[in-house]
């Protein structure tokens, strides 16, 4: 049987603790939870990487799943350390995260960039020293201040953005599949024009 290529570690992106379980920053564990359930698998507490760790295998698939608990800002750390251990480079990584650039509603696929202000990414860009894997981008909309986005993302959506937000997340779950068969461009298209 061949060796899995294609993606070997999604880390979704939030803050731990139940305080913050329902807010919009932490709509990348969102995904990494729901990507779980889906595989059957449940996280540990990894004390070496400073998160809790999951792992799905399937036929052509083998692939971490984790969630930093070091809190957003300092995501880099986390990452770094189970990219290192099991020698996953940046190219075969992604980063599943809020994003208020984008609707609720609207998920959005990219490869390398910048962090646009994502303090997550940029912490995980400096402390990989890369910047060139994968990102989901989950729309969680804009409040329209600027002074009022660290209240937004660390605020619960209401009923009607959850529902849309969770309709993007399971839009996320279907193109998982092509980017395991290291088909990035199916991937967008279908994701990007759904």
């Amino acid at each position: 049987m061949s060796e899995p290529t294609g993606l070997k570690l999604i880390a979704g992106l939030g803050n731990p603790g139940a305080d913050y379980s329902t807010t919009r920053h932490n709509a990348g564990f969102w995904f990494v939870d729901m990507l779980a359930d889906k595989h059957q698998v449940s996280f540990t507490a990894q004390k070496k990487f400073s998160g809790d760790l999951a792992r799905i295998r399937a036929p052509g698939i083998d692939c971490l799943l984790f969630k930093p608990a070091t809190f957003m800002n300092n995501s880099g750390r986390a990452v770094h350390a189970v990219a290192d251990y099991y020698r996953i480079e940046p190219a075969r990584i992604l980063v599943v995260h809020d994003e208020i650039d984008l609707e609720a509603g609207v998920i959005r696929l990219k490869q390398g960039g910048g962090h646009g202000g994502h303090k997550g990414l940029r912490d995980i860009s400096e402390t990989l020293g890369a910047s060139e894997y994968l990102r989901l981008r989950i729309g969680v909309s804009h409040p329209g201040d600027k002074t009022r986005v660290l209240a937004h993302v660390l605020g619960r959506p209401g009923s009607g953005d959850t529902e849309l937000i969770n309709q993007a997340l399971l839009r996320g779950m279907e193109i998982l599949p092509f980017l395991f068969s290291e088909e990035l461009d199916k991937a967008m298209t279908r994701l990007h024009t759904q």
